[in-house]
């Protein structure tokens, strides 16, 4: 009896609490009257509420993260955080090319190049063949061949070959500066420089006094000047003592004239064009200082006369004169050497623009003449790879016989020139970088050789030759140009010492292959191939 009762008891209890039923309830099923778990019992234990209090928290933290990723954009949702920094560096580039309408122009430009239509689609109809007959060889035909003729093989114009610009015209031509306006006449002062009396240097200073000198001489911005428009191949110092007058000749045949410190023409400069090539060599007269006697490749040997503003024809042939010297103290006899191995005598106070005699030396080359200071009737003359020095009493038309030889030559000889004062030395400037000195005191067979000095002469194609020249105030002191940097002039002694180096690194910029010293002042120039002169003085 107690047990039935205690089970009715209990089958009370469970039918007043509501259980928890997930899905309908079925009342015929036998589990509908079984006891269900409560969402809260108390009689469970602590574990079991742990677990459930842990369940709960991680079913809120998954709320969490779902209302995150429920706010993020779509596309950005499971990014790392340097793929969402990418993005955002992308977006405000686009924005950056939307706000200077680049991305509008582009498609603009892509409207405007439409590519064509493909050629699978509709095709233009191609245009009729013509119906040719068919061909057939004369062999077929039974005809004899053609005899066809090559046409003829194109000339090839080489840089030494091309037509060259005609010769001005034989006789005087006046002095017109192209510098300045037509008619305009030449400046007084130009004449009255000329005009002055010319006093020769007669105190010959020892090396030591004569190195102080060489310190001495600047060069100043104010003492370079653009005195022809090309590359300059002479120059040369007019001998007047007050003011310092130039003379410079280009590789087109203009001349021009360059008074320092002066303001006529340009800056002082006064241009001419008495020739239309290369002038290879001028010098002002000793015994007349309004002469001016300039020779050019073109074969004219002309003399500006300053007091009658004209250039007159001293001496005129077909083509190639290279150098030429004076024979006598006054200037008036010349001895003129051509590319053609020929040597001329030029007597100036003959009538006409010939000469009084020619002679051959050499068949291959001549490029330079120089004349004994003291001894008119010796003159050296570059050939090939001797020096010769010969006799003009005792020339002959051809085969003439050399008085004394210089050898030791291995390549051309540029320039061969007697001391200033005594002669008894000749200088030599040789294309195997070697600048020699032979004795000429006794005039021997084969004159010695005193000193070889090693200089760099290879200057290329765009400059002029590089020769040294002696100091015509010194005896034993020669200038010479040179290619090594910076830039720079040389002044050696015979003995091969270096004297004095021209340097300055702000002006002096240009390599200096003409070079001439002053005949009674302290002074040089120097000429480059942009047809500027450079003037050193104390």
């Amino acid at each position: 009896m107690t047990t039935r009762r205690s089970k009715r008891e209990a089958v009370v209890k469970v039918q007043n609490v509501t259980p928890v039923v997930e899905g309908p309830v079925r009342r015929s099923s036998r589990n509908a009257l079984r006891p269900k778990r409560l969402q809260y019992s108390p009689e469970e234990s602590a574990c079991d509420t742990s677990k459930r209090r842990r369940r709960m928290n991680s079913r809120q933290e998954t709320q969490e993260e779902d209302e995150q990723s429920d706010a993020e954009p779509v596309g950005q949702r499971g990014l790392s955080a340097y793929e969402l920094e990418r993005l955002e560096n992308i977006r405000q580039n686009q924005a950056f090319l939307s706000s200077i309408n680049l991305l509008q122009a582009t498609e603009e430009c892509r409207h405007l190049k439409q590519p064509k239509p493909s050629q699978k689609g509709l095709r233009s109809s191609a245009p009729a063949k013509e119906a040719l007959p068919v061909r057939k060889s004369r062999r077929l035909q039974e005809k004899e061949a053609e005899v066809c003729m090559l046409p003829p093989e194109p000339t090839v114009t080489l840089i030494d070959e091309q037509p060259k610009p005609p010769k001005k015209p034989a006789g005087p031509l006046p002095m017109q500066p192209v510098n300045m306006e037509e008619g305009s006449k030449l400046p007084s002062e130009l004449l009255a420089l000329c005009s002055e009396s010319m006093e020769e240097r007669k105190v010959v200073l020892d090396l030591k006094e004569y190195r102080s000198a060489l310190k001495n001489m600047r060069i100043t911005e104010s003492s370079v000047a653009k005195v022809v428009k090309n590359r300059i191949f002479s120059a040369d110092f007019h001998p007047c003592n007050s003011r310092f007058l130039m003379a410079a000749g280009d590789i087109s045949g203009k001349l021009g004239l360059w008074k320092l410190d002066s303001d006529w023409g340009d800056d002082g400069v006064l241009l001419f064009e008495p020739h239309t090539r290369p002038v290879g060599c001028l010098h002002f007269s000793r015994a007349h200082g309004s002469h001016l006697l300039s020779l050019s490749y073109d074969g004219s040997l002309r003399c500006m006369d300053v007091e009658k503003a004209v250039f007159d024809d001293v001496y005129d042939v077909d083509d190639g004169l290279k150098t030429f010297d004076f024979m006598s103290h006054d200037c008036l006899t010349l001895i003129v050497g051509s590319w053609f191995g020929e040597v001329a005598i030029v007597d100036r106070r003959t009538p006409g623009n010939s000469h009084e005699s020619i002679h051959s030396l050499d068949a291959k080359t001549l490029r330079c003449v120089s004349v004994h200071p003291l001894q008119k009737h010796y003159f050296a003359v570059s050939e090939s790879q001797t020096v010769n020095i010969y006799d003009s009493r005792c020339l002959k038309k051809k085969n003439s016989q050399a008085v004394s030889k210089l050898l030791g030559h291995s390549l051309s000889i540029s320039s061969a020139y007697f001391s200033p004062c005594t002669g008894n030395r000749v200088l030599t400037s040789c294309m195997d970088n070697q600048i020699r000195i032979y004795d000429t005191s006794t005039m021997a067979s084969e004159s010695p050789l005193l000193k070889k000095i090693g200089h760099a002469m290879q200057t290329g194609r765009w400059l002029s030759k590089i020769s040294a020249v002696w100091d015509p105030k010194q005896e034993d002191c020669f200038v010479v140009g040179s290619m090594l940097r910076p830039r720079r002039v040389q002044v050696f002694h015979v003995s091969g010492q270096l004297q004095h180096t021209f340097m300055d690194n702000t002006i002096l910029t240009t390599v200096l292959p003409v070079n001439v010293f002053h005949p009674t002042r302290n002074a040089l120039l120097g000429g480059n191939a942009s047809g500027r002169l450079h003037i050193f003085s104390d």
